[in-house]
């Protein structure tokens, strides 16, 4: 139940897992017959991955509805039995609770971030306060939590193993974190509080979603494109075509700051508005995002003084392994000077570059802006390591980079083999799924992979799962991938650049975290972990990427199938640590920005017209405003922490880093690329899910706790790696 819970709680953005349903109805779930549609029975299919063929949008309100109602039966069965309060009658049944609303939770919240349209926009507005409602009568029933505390104080006497031991624990610190110790009244103010946030969460995201949409820019002579590959071109022009602009070209926004053009456009008047229309995105007019912003902020800090708090940041970290805002300001604080550092030599030399084109030409130099850094970086990128991105594209084909690079180090870490399945349904025609094995040929799981961009998908990337592992149910994980690679025009191939396959990578490492999971029940399955903990296995899985055995196995000539040359592949390589004072500073800009939004008080929230100048203060007094760096996400756009779950967590990419880069030099200190690490990791990490404490868990696999020297040389921060 768990699961589900953080899911509708994160605001309509479906989390990395979701509760598994189970093969059939189990004998003590108590239901009454609520459906014949597609979501009343668990599926048939294989692993029970959901019949998207049968599952139309009419579907949903009915779903949702029902759903709701048999889990709130299940649930009153429990908080009401006569019997005493016992694991199985109360833990257990809550767990088997909630599966009908599950099933159409995984498969609407999958789409509403994948594969969205005006309806199912209209039915996330209107089911977000009803869910949230819902959510609340759960964690707020007094009879019920009282059962759960019984349970809680006895835990020591009831004779479970270690993980029904925590089972119990985490129900009980979970549901004293909702507010279930609170007074009648200030419960009432609770889920006041809760459904205004659901409602302007689902708000902010279709409104981003619109706003990316609306901010592409129109291009009418080709001329302004030259930069560009005829490739990309081509899909520019094919994007003006869908949306009816015929003989013009459309470049559309990806959801970050940075746009992947402005590295190669000539034309710097285009870059600008490029630029300025990703910077300008939902701060204004129709789409505006800063007064559900003030709203947000407001309510989310007063629900946390309600709950005892001195701000959201310290509600949200009291379950996560960094454990308090002072401690992730603390090695935030550590990486910025370094970064920022860094990022103004960096600027200089970009400077310097600039000043002697102009030069050369007999033009007027400039001042470096944030719409030229990408365009001169990629110049001192190849005049540094001589290639450019267009030079190394070609060797990134899209099926080569997923079956020789990212399915070839899982089966040379950990044996796994990999068959395209073509006979089961998905729910979008670009979607591919492949079934897992184990070295031995058994069953592992289904992997589902939509890599390619579109209007009605969510911008970025993330791991779903479709179906959790759950020996208590018998169910076997179903995971997705999702990317936001721009789709060539038909009969072209997908050339990927560098930071998509890192990305690929990086994506999988999730969908690993999912597919190992061995546990008993769905609470701790797969990526079921704190929000600084699941983007750790994620991102040490990147280190892959450049591993030169898996590097060179994938790196190919789309056309002829030649590998890269070696002295290219060399300079591939060394380019990792080039640009990071940029990369990290962006990031970190972004990361305290959210820890700011999220360590005041309600008197402190600004009003809906200062927002932009509450974000322009917070970064100054980080010291992280440098002008010629932009925050990766400026607050109209930040969609992680506005709209997701990763509200005062977006720092777990880089807390989660500096474990990543610590099991990078375990590996390389034992060995690398071999079978016996990889069965290593997944035998006392990947498969654990969130059975165990996550800094118990790293401890046991690495030795130690975590340190952050192998994180300031991966990304070049230190004096060594200069």
């Amino acid at each position: 139940m768990k699961a589900l819970i953080a899911m509708l709680a994160a605001g309509g953005l479906l989390a990395a897992a979701c509760t598994p349903m189970p093969e059939k109805p189990t004998k003590d779930t108590m239901t009454t017959t609520v459906s014949t549609g597609p979501f009343a029975a668990p599926s048939t299919l294989p692993y029970g991955l959901p019949p998207f063929d049968t599952i139309s949008d009419s579907d949903f309100r009915p779903g949702f509805e029902a759903g709701m109602r048999e889990q709130r039966e299940e649930i009153d069965a429990i908080a009401h039995n006569s019997e005493p309060a016992s694991f199985d009658n109360t833990i257990l049944a809550m767990e088997r609770s909630g599966r009908m609303l599950s099933r159409v939770a995984t498969v609407f919240f999958n789409l509403s971030s994948s594969n969205s349209n005006d309806e199912i926009d209209a039915i996330e507005a209107e089911m977000a306060p009803k869910l949230s409602a819902h959510q609340d009568a759960i964690y707020l029933d007094t009879d019920l939590f009282a059962r759960i505390k019984t349970l809680y104080d006895s835990r020591d006497t009831l004779g479970l193993d270690a993980e029904g031991l925590r089972l119990v624990e985490r129900y009980y610190i979970d549901f004293v974190h909702a507010g279930a110790e609170l007074s009648d009244s200030d419960k009432e103010t609770l889920k006041d509080y809760n459904s205004q946030l659901s409602t302007l969460t689902t708000q902010f995201q279709q409104n981003l979603l619109k706003a990316t949409n609306a901010g592409a820019v129109t291009v009418d002579d080709v001329a302004e494109l030259k930069g560009l590959t005829d490739a990309k071109i081509a899909a520019a022009a094919a994007a003006a075509e869908s949306r009816e602009l015929p003989g013009k070209w459309l470049i559309t926004l990806q959801n970050t700051t940075g746009q992947p053009p402005l590295s190669q456009l000539e034309n710097r008047s285009l870059r600008e508005r490029i630029f300025k229309a990703s910077t300008g995105r939902a701060q204004s007019g129709e789409f505006d995002n800063t007064g559900l912003i003030a709203k947000m902020v407001k309510l989310r800090a007063q629900r946390a003084a309600l709950l005892g708090f001195p701000n959201h940041a310290a509600y949200v970290l009291e379950n996560e392994t960094a454990g308090t805002p002072a401690a992730v300001n603390r090695i935030l604080g550590e990486l910025a000077p370094a970064a920022v550092a860094n990022a103004r030599s960096e600027a200089a030399e970009l400077q310097k570059q600039i000043d002697a084109e102009a030069e050369a030409n007999g033009s007027k130099s400039f001042k470096l802006q944030p719409w030229d850094w990408d365009y001169y970086a990629e110049k001192l990128r190849k005049a540094r390591y001589d290639y450019d991105a267009s030079e190394v594209r070609p060797y990134f084909e899209m099926e080569h980079v997923l079956k020789d690079g990212v399915f070839f180090a899982a089966h040379k870490l950990y044996g796994l083999s990999f068959k395209e399945r073509t006979d089961l349904p998905v729910y979008q025609p670009d979607v591919r799924v492949f079934e897992v094995f184990n070295e031995d040929g058994s069953q592992l799981g289904l992997f589902l992979m939509d890599y390619f961009a579109r209007s009605t998908k969510q911008g970025g990337a993330w791991m779903n799962s479709m179906v959790d592992q759950s020996a208590l149910f018998g169910t076997m994980p179903v995971v997705t991938n999702n990317l936001n690679i721009p789709k060539p025009p038909e009969g072209e191939p997908v050339l990927m650049t560098f930071d998509e396959v890192d990305t690929a990578f990086h994506e999988f490492g999730h969908a690993l975290h999912g597919l190992f999971s061995q546990v008993e029940y769905p609470y701790f399955s797969g990526t079921n972990v704190p929000r600084d903990f699941v983007e750790y296995p994620s991102q040490y899985n990147e280190m892959w990427a450049t591993e030169p055995t898996v590097f060179a196995n994938y790196a190919k000539h789309y056309k002829t199938g030649e590998p890269m040359p070696q002295a290219l592949m060399d300079k591939v390589l060394a380019a990792k640590k080039f640009n990071q004072g940029y990369a990290t500073t962006e990031y970190l800009a972004a990361a305290m920005l959210d820890q700011n939004w999220h360590q005041i008080s309600a008197d402190e929230a600004p009003e809906a017209g200062a927002v932009m100048d509450f974000e322009a203060a917070a970064l100054k007094s980080d010291g992280v405003d440098f002008h010629a760096v932009p925050p990766r996400y400026r607050s109209p756009y930040f969609a992680h922490v506005f709209a997701g779950g990763y509200s005062a967590g977006y720092y777990a990419y880089i807390w989660s880093e500096v474990l990543a880069a610590d099991t990078e030099h375990w590996f390389h200190t034992h060995g690398g690329l071999q079978r016996a690490n990889g069965d290593y990791l997944r035998a006392k990490l990947l498969s654990r899910g969130g059975s165990v404490d996550a800094s118990e868990l790293f401890e046991q696999f690495y030795g130690s706790e975590p340190e952050i020297g192998p994180l300031l040389g991966r990304r070049g921060l230190d004096a060594k790696s200069e």
